[in-house]
């Protein structure tokens, strides 16, 4: 009897482990699984949205995999991210536990941060500052950064790819900590991006073992695991940029030398927000990260699809000359009067979106969809890239893979004839529900300004190699990462009339007044870089 016992005590074990990675009853359909590990062998490691798509192809808009014991779901039909992730968002709004991110910020990122009473505080916080009066004070700066860009591509063409980078942080940088980096080969700014680098690859689905549904990979030692020295590195590099410039700011406080930037009134009103200084200097990197790779990336974008798409490229020139002529640059009202323009701003977030899974959600409580029970805790990911291009559950688009800025001319939703485009919500680039990025606006204003910018003054070819062929460009030669960018690449950019190139030197000559509040704390080289550069435009 003992012996029967023990052989069904050991059977019982065998069997219970092996359960483990097996697709529950109810749960949408999805790959096979095996024993223990389920779908975590064949999680995709580079570029997740190809393999979900394929995946949704086969298994539908609304499929699941097993990460060990625990449940992903991938939607791909953009009714179900609707409902699920903005109509839900009360009970979808938590993160997945991701204990690598929270060995570089202790679970304080705001991005990456659990549904906390610390994450709830710091939502406060950005919602308090990041109001749209708030917004509309920042515009002269953002006006002023993005004509410097134009004349940096005026100046430096081949070196456009940077300067959009350098924009993108320096205005950041300017709202957030009331700091500009006036050149890319600024200190601060290649520490960062380097940071950055490092820091989306770390977070992008499946760059590391699945420790959260595996936890004995948390005991492995960090000698034999790259990726706990990887995260001790980019905690390093993050805490020196960010905790390093909330003290930058405090010490102008002590001084009296505000300039209206949001981390001032942060730190103003500290207590009131419910906000430690662990807290606080990792508020600010998450809104500091969130406003500077995604902007680049979508300008970066623009540029590869207008030199892909030349016939977009010349009614977006023509339409902008019609509403706006030689003699000023454009304007965010002229915006309305160009619906050619919006609708290349609305293909380009279609065409290419930054973040092509986003940031995964996670259940706070069961959730019933189409018949399958989804259980609390499981994770989501929204496959972005996918269900804003084309979408295999209902063919969305005529030519989803072209740049066609003319389908939203054509209906709300740039969707074809005939089909019900209703559940594609313009701010889904930006995110869902209680998540959604509370930049938005921001980002908004940045890309408007310099779309217009951008097509007014300047000629964006294919460049020309010495025995005089064009040099064709990759639309879908883009880097890993959790945000993704195009990798960089080479064009001709030119001025389209002399007189727009005289405006361009004379508005940044103007601008100089909106950048001297925030040309605080420069080294001796950017200062010296920015007073050749006016003393170049004069």
């Amino acid at each position: 009897m003992a012996i029967f016992l023990l052989f069904s005590l050991v059977a019982l074990c065998v069997v219970i482990v092996l359960k483990i990675g097996s697709r529950e009853k109810g749960l949408p359909p999805g790959p096979p699984t095996v024993p223990i590990l389920g779908n975590a062998h064949i999680f995709p490691t580079k570029f997740p949205h190809y393999r979900f798509t394929e995946w949704a192809r086969k298994y539908g808009g609304l499929f699941s995999l097993k990460i060990g014991k625990d449940t992903v779901v991938v939607l791909t039909d953009a009714a179900a991210v609707r409902e699920l992730l903005h109509k839900r968002s009360s009970t979808t709004a938590d993160r997945p536990p991701t204990y690598v991110g929270d060995l570089v910020t202790d679970g304080l990122h705001m991005v990456h941060a659990r549904f906390t009473p610390a994450w709830k505080a710091e939502r406060r916080a950005s919602a308090v500052i990041l109001t749209p009066l708030a917004i509309s004070q920042h515009l002269p700066i953002q006006r002023a950064e993005a004509t410097q860009l134009l004349h940096d591509i005026l100046h430096s063409p081949q070196s456009f790819y940077t300067d959009m980078q350098r924009y993108s942080i320096s205005v950041i940088y300017s709202v957030l900590h009331g700091r500009r980096v006036p050149r890319y080969e600024t200190e601060e700014v290649a520490a960062f991006m380097n940071a950055m680098h490092a820091w989306n690859a770390l977070m992008e689905p499946g760059s590391t073992p699945p420790v959260d549904a595996i936890p004995v990979l948390k005991l492995i030692p960090e000698r034999w695991a790259k990726w706990k020295r990887d995260c001790k590195e980019i905690r390093n590099l993050l805490r020196a940029r960010y905790f390093g410039l909330v003290e930058e700011i405090r010490e102008r406080i002590r001084r009296n030398q505000h300039n209206g930037s949001y981390m001032e009134k942060v730190l103003e009103r500290q207590a009131e927000l419910g906000m430690d200084e662990e807290m606080t200097g990792w508020f600010g990197g998450a809104l500091l990260e969130a406003g500077t790779h995604t902007t680049s990336a979508y300008i970066q974008s623009l540029v590869l699809a207008l030199i892909a798409y030349p016939e977009a490229q010349k009614k977006g020139h023509e339409e902008i000359d019609r509403v706006v002529g030689e003699d000023r640059m454009p304007t965010l009202e002229d915006l309305e009067q160009m619906p050619y323009i919006r609708a290349i701003i609305s293909e380009t977030h279609r065409f290419r979106p930054v973040t092509p899974v986003g940031v995964p959600h996670a259940t706070l409580s069961p959730e019933e969809y189409q018949g399958y029970i989804i259980p609390k805790g499981t994770t989501i990911f929204a496959n972005i890239c996918e269900f804003i291009r084309a979408t295999i559950v209902q063919a969305l688009y005529d030519r989803p893979e072209d740049f066609i800025p003319e389908r939203y001319l054509l209906s709300e939703n740039g969707t074809r004839f005939g089909v019900d485009g209703s559940n594609l919500k313009p701010t889904f680039p930006f995110g869902f529900g209680r998540r959604i990025c509370p930049g938005m606006y921001l980002a908004q204003n940045s890309i408007n300004i310099n779309v217009m910018n951008l097509l007014w003054a300047f000629n964006f070819e294919h460049d020309i190699d010495t025995k005089g062929n064009l040099v064709p460009v990759d639309i879908f030669a883009y880097e890993q990462g959790s945000g993704t960018a195009p990798e960089p690449f080479k064009c001709r950019i030119t001025p389209r009339t002399v007189a727009k190139a005289r405006i361009i030197e004379q508005e940044f000559l103007e601008a100089a007044d909106t950048f001297s509040k925030f040309e605080v704390g420069l080294s001796p080289e950017d200062k010296e870089f920015v007073a050749r550069s006016r003393a170049h435009a004069l």
